[in-house]
C-alpha cells in the first residue's frame, strides 16, 4: 500500500506547520498528499499554496463539496491547479449531507447519486474539452433553460493538460460506493475497517459490473483515511481519537441521517453509535467521548507501538485499499513512515 499525508480541514484557522509537513511527507517517501473542506476553509487554496512547494507528491483533494461549486467551477479549478502542478493533481468530491447541502450552501440535497452522476459527467466533459459542453439533465441545464433565452454552449478557453483528471468519489453507503466504482476512478472511504472489507467489495463489484464502467479492482485507486498513532500505551493512543468520533458518530448530521453512524451501526456497534449520538445530541459531549470503546478506535485506526501497528497493518494490506492516508505533524510523520514502510 502507499501512504498518503491528509491535512483535512482547518479548524479555526490554518494549522501551524501544516507545511513543514508536508514537506516532510515527501521527503520521507509518502506518495500524496490532500485537503478537505467543510464549511469554513476551502480544499483547493491550501492544497495549490502547500503543493507549490513541493515536486513529486500527488495532490488530491479529500473532498470537494459538489453542492459548493457548479459543476464547470470545480472542473476550472482541477484545470487550473493540474497544470500548475505539472499533472499531479486528483479530484476527490464529496456528496456531504443536508445539514450542510441545505444548511450552508442553500442547495437541495434529494437524489444525491443521480445529481453526482450529472456532476461528474459534466466535469469530465469540460476537462476533455472536444466540444462546447451541452447538458440537459435533471440537476444541471447548460445553456440555462427558463434564463433571458441568451445563453450559449461553451467551451473552456484554457486547453487541458490531460484530457482526463482523476476523479475519486467519497462514499459511505453501498449504493454510493458503487457509483464510485462504475462512474469515478477511486474510492475515498472514511472509517473503514478490515472488518467491512467483504461488504465494501461487493459493493465495488456490483459496480464494476454496471455497463460502462471504467475499471476493474485491480487498476482502481482505494484512498481510505486512517488515524494512525505511535505511542508506547494503546490507551491514551486511542484517547486522542475518540473526540473525532464522536463529533462524526454523534454531530454530524441529523439524527435520522447521519452516514457515519450508519458506518459503525454495520461494522457491528449499532449500540454504541446510538448510545454516542443521544449523549452527543443532549450536549454531553464528554459522556459521548468515554462511551467509545477502544476496539472501536482500534477496528478503524491503527494505534500503539510500532511493532502493534505492523502486525495489524497485514489485515488491511489484504483488503481493497490501496492507500492509507494518515494525518499528523512533521515530527510524528517520521514515526508513522517506520512503522508503515
Amino acid at each position: 500500500m502507499k501512504l498518503g499525508f491528509h491535512l483535512g480541514y482547518w479548524s479555526s484557522g490554518p494549522p501551524a506547520g501544516a507545511l513543514e509537513a508536508v514537506l516532510q511527507a515527501e521527503k520521507l517517501g509518502f506518495d500524496s498528499v490532500w485537503t478537505a473542506e467543510g464549511y469554513g476553509s476551502d480544499a483547493f487554496t491550501p492544497l495549490a499554496w502547500w503543493g507549490a512547494s513541493t515536486s513529486r507528491l500527488t495532490l488530491g483533494t479529500n473532498i470537494v463539496q459538489m453542492a459548493a461549486r457548479t459543476p464547470t467551477a470545480t472542473a476550472m479549478s482541477a484545470m487550473t491547479l493540474d497544470h500548475l502542478s505539472g499533472g499531479r493533481f486528483v479530484l476527490g468530491l464529496g456528496a456531504s449531507g443536508p445539514q450542510v447541502v441545505e444548511g450552508w450552501y442553500g442547495q437541495p440535497y434529494p437524489r444525491p447519486l443521480a445529481r453526482t452522476r450529472e456532476y461528474v459527467e459534466i466535469v469530465r466533459k469540460v476537462v476533455a474539452r472536444e466540444e462546447p459542453v451541452t447538458v440537459d439533465g435533471d440537476f444541471f441545464q447548460l445553456p440555462l433553460k427558463g434564463g433571458t433565452g441568451l445563453g450559449k454552449s461553451l467551451k473552456s478557453t484554457v486547453h487541458p493538460l490531460r484530457k482526463e483528471i482523476p476523479i475519486y468519489l467519497a462514499a459511505e453507503g453501498p449504493k454510493n460506493v458503487a457509483l464510485s466504482a462504475e462512474i469515478c476512478d477511486g474510492w475515498l472511504p472514511l472509517f473503514f475497517s478490515p472488518k467491512s472489507d467483504d461488504f465494501y467489495r461487493k459493493a465495488l463489484e456490483e459496480g464494476f459490473a454496471r455497463p460502462g464502467a471504467r475499471h476493474t479492482l485491480a487498476d482502481f485507486e482505494v484512498a481510505a483515511s486512517v488515524p494512525v498513532i505511535v505511542h508506547d500505551d494503546v490507551e491514551t493512543a486511542a484517547n486522542f481519537i475518540k473526540p473525532s468520533l464522536a463529533l462524526y458518530i454523534g454531530g454530524m448530521g441529523a439524527k435520522t441521517v447521519n452516514f457515519h453512524h450508519d458506518v459503525f451501526a454495520r461494522l457491528g456497534y449499532e449500540d454504541v453509535a446510538d448510545k454516542v449520538q443521544e449523549l452527543y445530541l443532549a450536549g454531553r459531549k464528554p459522556e459521548a467521548i468515554a462511551a467509545i470503546p477502544t476496539s472501536l478506535v482500534e477496528d478503524t485506526a491503527l494505534i500503539g507501538p510500532a511493532a502493534k501497528i505492523r502486525e495489524e497493518l497485514a489485515a488491511w494490506e489484504k483488503t481493497v485499499v490501496t492507500t492509507l492516508l494518515v494525518q499528523g505533524s512533521a515530527a510524528s510523520l517520521g514515526a508513522v513512515a517506520d512503522a508503515l514502510l
